[in-house]
This record gives C-alpha cells, sequence and structure tokens, in this order.
C-alpha cells in the first residue's frame, strides 16, 4: 500500500497539538484529552463533524452527571465504574450519541482518577471538552475541492457511455462485434465512487446550495440510464440479423453518442426518436418471423431509450460547462 499522507492526517495532527498547547497554556489538569477529542471531531464532511461534535459534548455532559451520582454516593471503585457504565453506555445510545461513548469514557475515568467531585474539576473537564471541539470545529472550516475529482469521474463516466453506444451502433449494423465490455464493470465502479464523492460535496454545505446538489442528481440519473444500458444489452445481442430499421436506429445511437454530456435536457433526441418511431409505422410489414423477432426486439429498444432519454429530459444541466454544451449540436442527453 502506498504510504500517503491526506489532508485529513494534517489537519488531525495539527489539531491535536493546538488543542493540547491551549489546554496547557490556560492551565487546565488533563489537558491530553484535548487533543484526543479534536482528532476523534475531525470527520470527512463538515456535517459528520458537526454532528460527531454534537455526540462528544452531550456525551461528555452526561458522563460528568453520571459521574458525580455514583462515584460520590456509592464510591470510588473499579467496580463502580463497570456498574456506572452499564447504564451511561445505554443511556448515550438511547439519545443517539453512541460516537461520544469513547471520549466520554476518558471522562469517566478522569472523575474516578481525581478522587473528588468540585465545581472546579466539572469546569476542568467542561473546558477540556470545549476547547477539543471548538478546535476541532475550526480546522473543519476548511474543506479541499472535489470539483476536479468529480468532473474528471463525470467525463470518463461519459466516455464509456459513448464508448458503449458506439459498439451498439456497430453491432446493429453489422451483426457482429469483438467487444471485451470492459466499460460496463468499469461504468459501475465510476458512478458509485462519483456518488460518494458528490454527496461528500453536499454533506460539506451547511446552507443548502442548489449547485453542489446538481452533481450528486446528475450522478444518480446516470446510475438509471446505466440500469437501462445493462437491460438493453442483451436485446441487442440477441439480434441474429440487420433490417433496414436496425440500421436508422444505429444512426440514431451513433448520433445520440456523440451528444452525451451535463447539458439540461434532451428533449432534441426525444423528438427524433418520436420522428423514427412515425417512419417505422409506415414501413411494411416483417415478411418472416425472423425479420418480425428481429424487429420487435429493435422496438423494444426504442421504448428503452425513449426511457433513458425521459429519465434526464428535466435535469437543469451542470451551469459552469453551460460554454461547452452550447457549442455542441442538439441538447445533451
Amino acid at each position: 500500500m502506498r504510504f500517503r499522507i491526506g489532508y485529513r492526517t494534517i489537519k488531525s495532527a495539527v489539531g491535536a497539538t493546538v488543542s493540547i498547547m491551549l489546554a496547557q497554556y490556560l492551565g487546565f489538569e488533563n489537558f491530553v484529552s484535548a487533543g484526543i477529542i479534536t482528532i476523534l471531531c475531525i470527520q470527512i464532511t463538515k456535517k459528520k463533524s458537526l454532528r460527531a461534535s454534537w455526540d462528544r459534548i452531550l456525551a461528555c455532559i452526561i458522563a460528568i452527571m453520571f459521574s458525580s451520582v455514583f462515584f460520590e454516593v456509592i464510591a470510588y471503585h473499579p467496580f463502580v465504574i463497570g456498574i456506572l457504565l452499564l447504564f451511561f453506555i445505554p443511556t448515550v445510545v438511547m439519545l443517539k450519541a453512541s460516537e461520544g461513548i469513547v471520549s466520554s469514557t476518558v471522562i469517566i475515568l478522569h472523575f474516578f482518577a481525581a478522587g473528588d467531585v468540585t465545581l472546579t474539576f466539572i469546569f476542568n473537564e467542561l473546558a477540556i471538552i470545549f476547547i477539543g471541539v471548538g478546535v476541532a470545529l475550526f480546522a473543519n472550516l476548511y474543506m479541499p475541492s472535489l470539483d476536479t475529482q468529480i468532473e474528471e469521474y463525470q467525463e470518463r463516466i461519459e466516455a464509456n457511455f459513448r464508448s458503449i453506444f458506439l459498439e451498439i451502433s456497430k453491432y446493429l449494423r453489422v451483426g457482429d462485434s469483438n467487444w471485451d465490455g470492459k466499460e460496463i464493470t468499469e461504468t459501475i465502479d465510476l458512478i458509485n465512487h462519483a456518488k460518494k464523492l458528490s454527496f461528500r460535496v453536499m454533506e460539506n454545505q451547511f446552507i443548502h446550495n442548489e449547485e453542489d446538489d446538481l452533481y450528486y442528481t446528475y450522478f444518480k440519473i446516470r446510475e438509471k440510464q446505466f440500469e437501462i444500458i445493462e437491460r438493453v444489452l442483451p436485446i441487442v445481442t440477441s439480434i441474429s440479423h440487420t433490417v433496414e430499421q436496425g440500421k436508422m436506429i444505429a444512426d440514431f445511437i451513433e448520433e445520440m453518442a456523440g451528444h452525451i454530456h451535463p447539458g439540461n435536457t434532451a428533449n432534441f433526441f426525444l423528438d427524433k426518436l418520436e420522428e423514427m418511431h412515425k417512419a417505422f409505422e409506415n414501413m411494411e410489414l416483417p415478411k418472416t418471423r425472423k425479420e418480425f423477432e428481429v424487429r420487435a426486439a429493435l422496438l423494444y429498444f426504442v421504448k428503452e431509450m425513449e426511457q433513458y432519454l425521459l429519465i434526464k429530459r428535466d435535469f437543469k444541466g451542470i451551469k459552469k460547462q453551460k460554454v461547452v454544451y452550447d457549442k455542441q449540436l442538439g441538447e445533451g442527453n
């Protein structure tokens, strides 16, 4: 495995150091724990960091309350720690703050080690908690932009869509292909990774940002369209010989492959598809059973392509690349 230092690692290292130095400078006991809390609160997105911070604050406050009652009322004995945790952990889980169990257990052990509960010590522990959480939240204000990576995924997915459609077009024309189908499995992985990245972008916005949501919506659309592609491939490969309608569809697919991008609608190609469908209705009926089966398969394929285009028809498009789209003939699909 390649050795790599990521931005989250850097923030954790710097944040823990700052927390410990700040808590030590202000003269608090158990100042090292501030660094631990900072590391635990630094998450992959801003929303996750905020949630983790809230969980730890809530869990630590409950830990202080439980420690004050159990140790002062019963005794400062290791056996009491076990009893305390039997009640404390289910309480924290019930309040949906389970991420704070580890850090709050450290607070419990601080009270046990101190052997006494005073207002000064409670203030000390609260200060450590808020220093650790505060530094983590400040460190997580910066999140590196994922736009470049997302756009790379978008381009690779679209390139694979084009390749697949061109292979379909080729098969419909000549009835044969030496395509290995590697784009199929590759596209599945690309879409899954792209969705995760675009979801991280959404999670890094405290205020709803429609532009950032478009990325995630776009990849969800591509996922649905790809399901249709996977569904029609066996139908296409079942066509044993070429017919005139197949060549017309091949021309349509080839043209469509040249206009795959994050544009706003697919109305241009839906209109062409409708025109082609009307042309089919005016053609002679099939003369043999084989021709009938081929044309039936092609009709099914056309219907699926209509669904493929309808999925993206109402998509607003990613405006950052509008200039590129305007240079292309027709609209994106």
